[in-house]
């Protein structure tokens, strides 16, 4: 095609002065603004990954929690709730707030009461828990959130006192009651749940809070699309018989989960924003360059060339600038996204100087990469050189060879 072979053997001759370091110029902020966009999208997507597959995994799906009386013949409300669509499993808990206390020190914690033998099916905290298995907890032993074990200077093997709100006494100023237990076991996971998690046995909760065997404060549901809780948990609590809240994960942490899109959106617009700016600094080259090459323009003209061939010769000239850049920067951007963990791993190490550790539910910066969100961002910006490559290829068009040749 003429129009491509014109191009190239202009893109091959050198330019000068400052049409050349805008020409550069351009180019190199499409490449830095394509790979910017690829490494930051990567991240993302690589929270997005770590918060389904490590925090969700470990917080509750859905819970239906008892408001006033407990709720009664626990194992027949499981089995209701097994039944309905969208639901992989249900479990008894019994969730109170309540402190942990040590040497006169105290430390607020969300305790569980769980189902040892039916716990890990709608949780994988087992994971990430040292030293004892779920399945062994026995009677008045607890699994401690590793920063509420570390601040109250409490090690495995050591006895301290739950502290929980007596919800059967008659006064508000009455004592809490209070739980002998030995620690057994630390959740390292990261974050707000090694800050407030606390695991004991259902069975001693039930003593201590002079339930029945079969009495429980809440139910909780683990379903089969994490991002399709809510109306889940909305559809399988109507065959419940019991007066329930219903909660879903989206209550307790889907303000991550907004923010991690809200992040992206605003991170795409400003990069692009970036490439927008980047692109068009193409328009000030090539009408620097048309303006050079009017000559050239002339001497085709004469020789019956066509505006359409002028136009597209330019055109594909703008274009193959903004595409260089994109495919370096693309190349770039996937490179840096694929060992962007081990090089905040080797930047940071694993102390205190990591930014993430103990704030985040990783401690990692992860990274995933989505072959979508690069063929997006080639798509974009090639779309936007064109755009920027309009108005200096009509231009071109423009030039009048008798005026051009008659000055020469």
């Amino acid at each position: 095609m003429l129009s491509l072979f014109l191009s190239k053997r202009f893109s091959q001759s050198r330019q000068k002065g400052f049409a050349s370091i805008l020409n550069k110029a351009s180019t190199i902020g499409v490449l830095l603004g394509v790979s910017v966009l690829i490494v930051a999208l990567s991240v993302i997507n690589g929270f997005e990954e770590q918060l389904e597959k490590r925090l969700l995994s470990v917080v509750s799906h859905v819970t239906y929690d008892a408001p006033y009386e407990p709720i009664n013949d626990w194992k027949s409300k499981v089995n209701i709730l097994e039944q309905q669509q969208g639901v992989l499993a249900a479990v008894p808990e019994i969730n109170v707030t309540g402190m942990v206390q040590f040497k006169g020190k105290l430390k607020a914690a969300q305790i569980k009461g769980v189902d040892i033998h039916s716990h890990e099916g709608v949780s994988s905290v087992g994971e990430f828990i040292k030293d004892v298995s779920i399945k062994s907890l026995a009677q008045n032993e607890v699994i401690l959130g590793a920063q509420i074990a570390e601040s109250l200077n409490l090690s495995i093997g050591h006895n301290f006192t739950l502290l929980i709100a007596n919800k059967n006494a008659k006064s508000m100023l009455s004592a809490p009651k209070r739980i002998k237990v030995t620690l057994v076991g630390l959740v390292k996971m990261g974050g707000p749940i090694d800050q407030s998690m606390a695991l004991i046995n259902l069975e001693s909760l039930q003593t201590s809070l002079s339930l029945k065997p079969d009495q429980v404060t809440s139910l909780r549901v683990k379903v089969t699309d994490v991002f399709e809780a809510h109306n889940i948990a909305m559809s399988a609590g109507r065959s419940l018989p019991d007066l329930v809240y219903v909660n879903s994960w989206f209550r307790t942490q889907g303000s991550l989960y907004q923010d991690i899109q809200m992040v992206r959106t605003i991170v795409f617009l400003v990069v692009i924003l970036i490439i927008a700016v980047a692109s068009f600094n193409i328009v000030s080259s090539m009408v620097m360059e048309v303006k050079d090459k009017q000559s050239d323009i002339a001497i085709l003209k004469t020789m019956g060339a066509k505006d359409s061939t002028i136009f597209s010769t330019f055109a594909f000239k703008g274009v193959g600038n903004a595409l260089l850049g994109s495919l370096v920067g693309s190349a770039l951007g996937v490179v840096i996204s694929l060992y962007l963990p081990e090089l905040f791993v080797w930047f940071y190490g694993e102390g205190t100087q990591n930014p993430l550790s103990g704030v985040y539910f990783v401690e990692f910066l992860p990274s995933k990469l989505i072959w979508t969100d690069i063929a997006i961002t080639l798509g974009v910006t090639l779309l936007l050189a064109l755009l920027a490559s309009i108005y200096p290829a009509w231009q071109a068009t423009k030039t009048d060879p008798a005026k051009v040749l008659g000055n020469g």
